[in-house]
């Protein structure tokens, strides 16, 4: 038994969720899969999977082992690299699953940089505010907002994502500006909901000791960043936005709230399956985003100064 094949093996039915997935995935008969688990579970004299007719889910022994196999992997990929510079600058398609409005702001106007210095690698960015399953729809990579499941997918941390409160001028003439985060219940607010939830996420507000938490009351709620945007501009009501926005091109005016409150930032990560053959790619782009938001400090802290945007 080739012990590296069957760890990577082993790691592809737990980010699956299943041999047949894996085996599908990787390209070799189930039977195979099924053996080669079963060999590392007779060397390793320990169970790493339970199964079941429907379902198949890791052993706390199992969890155990598959973080030392996705880091020796990782390890042994990252050595071969080493020895073939020729290999990271291979080429070939890099599928990146992201949101909309973070492709439009800030990823794609900077995209160009990237491909002067890596003309060999093609970008295919899926955008969009749904989370697309990697495994199987194929996908090198995403950028996800907020803490992660326990997905068996690797994640590096990459950013920090800020909020910031913002209405229109005409909005603000018309309905008054509100100087405490209580005060939003007299306003119409829009909502932003998540399409798999079917749920709109609530507004915090943190200052010194002080904190509210509320549900943006109004009669306008979307689930799509870039409309979001726009039901704020048509001044349908006052919005929470990504602090990254607010650099946006042709956003036109609005006015900030609440200079001296915080909103909980959502932390960003860059998420991809383990994937020797793709391990290079991957790195240079993640590597790439983190330069990046290194230009963009509302990506970093989510604060940004000014008043009007």
């Amino acid at each position: 038994m080739n012990k590296l094949h069957a760890m990577s093996v082993f790691v592809h039915v737990v980010q699956a969720s299943g041999f047949k997935r894996a085996a599908d995935i990787m390209q070799i008969p189930k039977a195979t899969v099924s053996s080669l688990v079963q060999q590392l579970e007779t060397d390793l004299a320990v169970k790493l999977l339970h199964r079941t007719t429907r379902h198949t889910s890791v052993t706390a022994e199992g969890a155990a082992y598959y973080e030392q196999c996705v880091r020796i992997l990782a390890d042994v990929s990252a050595v071969e690299e080493s020895l073939s510079f020729n290999r990271m600058r291979s080429g070939g398609r890099l599928r990146v699953d992201i949101a909309s409005s973070l492709a439009q702001s800030v990823i794609i106007p900077a995209l160009p940089e990237f491909l002067d210095r890596y003309p060999d690698i093609s970008v295919e960015l899926a955008c969009g505010d749904r989370e697309a399953d990697l495994i199987e729809e194929g996908v090198d990579c995403a950028i996800r907002f907020g803490e992660l499941p326990d997905s068996g997918l690797i994640a590096r941390r990459i950013g920090l994502l800020g909020f910031v409160t913002a209405a229109t001028p005409a909005y603000l003439s018309k309905h008054g500006r509100p100087v405490h985060p209580n005060q939003l219940i007299h306003h119409r607010c829009v909502a932003y909901f998540s399409s798999s939830k079917a749920r709109a996420f609530p507004w915090t507000f943190v200052r010194g000791g002080e904190r509210v938490d509320l549900p943006p009351p109004g009669p306008v709620s979307v689930n799509d960043a870039g409309s979001y945007l726009s039901a704020g501009l048509a001044g349908l009501g006052i919005v929470q936005l990504p602090a990254f926005l607010i650099n946006a091109a042709g956003t036109g005016p609005m006015e900030l709230l609440f200079e001296d409150w915080r909103s909980d930032p959502l932390p960003v990560h860059a998420v991809y399956p383990h994937n020797p053959h793709m391990t290079a790619k991957v790195r240079v782009f993640v590597d790439w985003i983190v330069e990046l938001f290194r230009l963009h400090p509302e990506m970093q802290t989510g604060r940004m100064a000014g008043r009007v945007w």
